[in-house]
């Protein structure tokens, strides 16, 4: 398994075509995999490669929480699709003594057949996702929405978050939870198409009403 090289063109097509039904490198919550991947990545990919930048969009909105993500990082070549040959380290027994080094050849007459050999898996595992049915990932968020103070019009409020429409938004059940010294802040629940919404946007959208808003926090996140 592997993505190869992922800050080539090759490698974040590939990571593309392996997050096109995933929300998630492993499982079904951002891990210590994600930041992984992403670290190896370094940059948002472009943006016809929506699945992969959208993936990068949503696990840069953990970067202040990445330490306390679960999980344990382990070397990038076991994350990915499992019928692609690693080819981002030197371990393992060659089955064959004909293999291709992919990285490890100093001849550019070999390095020509590597890279021929990855567009050939690239496109036969892009082809195998394509006869798969489109799943749409969503997700359950709960998000707490924090007033400047006990003074603050907790109706206006919720009126303001409620007011934003997006594609692949659901607004739904919501009520006021006390904090102290009299001041309350909303917690309310959404339902979201993972590749349209992340809570990053959530967030820039809602503390955009200033005169109310003071913060936003994901209080709970879950896979529909």
């Amino acid at each position: 398994m592997g993505f190869g090289d992922l800050k080539s063109s090759a490698g974040l097509q590939l990571l593309n075509a392996f997050l096109a039904d995933k929300s998630y490198i492993e499982g079904y919550v951002p891990s210590q995999a994600d930041i992984a991947v992403f670290e190896a990545v370094g940059a948002p990919p472009p943006a016809e490669l929506y699945h992969a930048l959208r993936w990068y969009n949503h696990i840069k909105s953990y970067e202040k929480q990445k330490a306390s993500l679960p999980g344990v990082k382990k070397a990038l070549g076991k994350y990915g699709p499992a019928d692609v040959e690693d080819a981002t380290g030197t371990g393992g027994d060659s089955k064959d003594d004909d293999d291709i080094d992919l990285f490890g050849s100093d001849e550019e007459e070999e390095s020509e057949e590597a890279k021929k050999l990855r567009e050939e898996r690239l496109a036969q595992y892009e082809s195998k996702k394509a006869k798969k049915p489109t799943l749409i990932a969503k997700s359950s968020i709960l998000l707490d929405v924090k007033p400047w103070d006990d003074e603050t019009d907790m109706a206006k409020l919720e009126e303001c978050v409620r007011s934003i429409q997006l594609d692949g938004l659901v607004w739904g059940s919501s009520k006021l939870v006390p904090v102290g010294y009299g001041i309350k802040k909303l917690q309310i629940q959404c339902v979201v198409e993972d590749d349209k919404v992340g809570t990053d946007m959530l967030e820039e959208k809602i503390t955009a009403f200033e005169d109310y808003v003071q913060s936003m926090d994901v209080a709970a996140f879950n896979k529909v």
